[in-house]
């Protein structure tokens, strides 16, 4: 018979190996957006930019969106700055891409959440194969300016594409298609939770607030599109070059 002492053992083991073999990205440490790998971040960032006159980020090509211009470069802060890149970083197998925002003033560190992006380009896959199969796109109606919704059914989504929100733990944002093909996040619901809950009195209509998302959160509105508050509506602003 095995003993009691032998099953603990064999428990032990099978418990070690199912953490070795778990999916590195799935692993809690790799998914947690810790305050103190930010700051640590943050503080590596500044210290870059003082000692070499600009800032620890990787090229990007032209017309890349604002939110993901200018992601933070870490082969150039480690080991100098930092001893590795953080453990939730994509670098380092994790869920989250560190880029630099408002990079003429303080170079702010914030996260893009990368499982929103693979939601993303999962439902663009499912377009592309739409289009090349029918020759033109599901739309089901005008959304606002050059902006269009999704027939979902026509892509055999049984309710309307949406991808979980970086701002807040309960809502689910909507996907929209721009007539030049790109597929953004209307951030509404995020936008009207932090207009009811947060200072936003240095906010106007006609101001985007997507940049109230930003100084409320960790996280950047990747995907997004300039949204403001109108006549007590939260609208999409005019189509425009960032």
């Amino acid at each position: 018979m095995v003993s009691i002492r032998t099953c603990l053992l064999i428990i032990l083991a099978t418990v070690l190996l199912a953490g070795c073999f778990y999916p590195q990205e799935r692993r809690v440490e790799n998914q947690a957006p810790y305050q103190a790998q930010l700051e640590a971040v943050q503080s590596a960032v500044i210290q870059y930019r003082l000692d070499n006159g600009v800032l620890p980020t990787a090229p990007r090509e032209e017309g890349t969106p604002l939110f993901r211009r200018y992601p933070v470069n870490f082969a150039r802060l480690v080991p100098q700055y930092l001893e590795s890149a953080p453990g939730n970083s994509f670098e380092n197998g994790g869920i989250y891409q560190y880029v630099i925002t408002n990079p003429e003033e303080m170079a702010e560190v914030k996260l893009i959440d990368l499982t929103v992006i693979r939601e993303i380009q999962e439902f663009e896959r499912r377009l592309q194969m739409y289009r090349r199969e029918n020759e033109y796109a599901p739309v089901a109606g005008i959304a606002g300016d050059e902006l269009l919704e999704i027939d979902y059914e026509a892509l055999n989504y049984e309710e309307q594409p949406a991808v979980d929100s970086p701002f807040h733990p309960t809502h689910r944002l909507p996907l929209l298609m721009q007539t030049n093909g790109d597929i953004i996040i209307d951030y509404s619901l995020d936008i009207q939770y932090y207009l009811e809950n947060e200072d936003a009195s240095s906010y106007e209509e006609g101001d985007d607030l997507r940049f109230l998302l930003l100084e409320n959160s960790p996280f950047v509105p990747v995907n997004s599109r300039g949204q403001t508050i109108e006549n007590g509506e939260i609208v999409f602003l005019p189509a425009e070059t960032e």
